[in-house]
């Protein structure tokens, strides 16, 4: 199978439903079921039929998919529209187990070459925090911020 035929599993999925996922982003809730072939993560992460399905193989595939000139900017315009949103709560806007695959496709995008936007989502709805399990899947290391050193206010805010 070719790259593109690989890809193509994305359109057909994304087909029905992707003006739906992009005005429920726009919106601020996702309520309807599309986050493995929106925002898809790297194999070896999610253990369902539909997760190894719109698993992306590598970094590779990842950098193809951004390339995709439907898939590419429909990832772009996503992300974007998250952006727009007021606030910066993943959970409150995808729900706990989304929120987890968000963190997990932003990184591997941002590894990919997705540019500053996909970074900026990263520092703004995960603290700047990148999926440690999917850095580790990719052979990278993440870099931790350093702990807050010195007075008790700093000690008290992390409570």
């Amino acid at each position: 199978m070719s790259e593109a035929q690989g890809l193509e599993r994305f359109v057909v999925a994304q087909e029905q439903i992707y003006a739906r996922a992009l005005e429920e982003i726009r919106r601020g809730k996702k309520r309807s079921h599309w986050m493995w072939f929106i925002f898809p993560q790297l194999a070896g992460l999610g253990r369902s039929a539909m997760a190894q399905r719109y698993a992306i193989a590598d970094e590779a595939e990842a950098r193809a998919y951004l390339a995709h000139p439907l898939l590419g900017a429909r990832y772009v315009e996503c992300v974007s529209g998250l952006q727009d949103l007021i606030g910066s709560d993943a959970v409150a806007v995808f729900g706990d187990v989304d929120a987890v695959k968000l963190r997990s496709s932003l990184t591997l995008f941002e590894t990919a070459g997705a540019g500053a936007l996909v970074g900026a989502a990263l520092d703004r709805w995960f603290g700047g925090q990148r999926d440690e399990r999917t850095a580790e899947l990719l052979g990278l290391t993440i870099a931790h911020p350093a702990e807050p050193r010195g007075d008790s206010d700093n000690e008290a805010e992390q409570d």
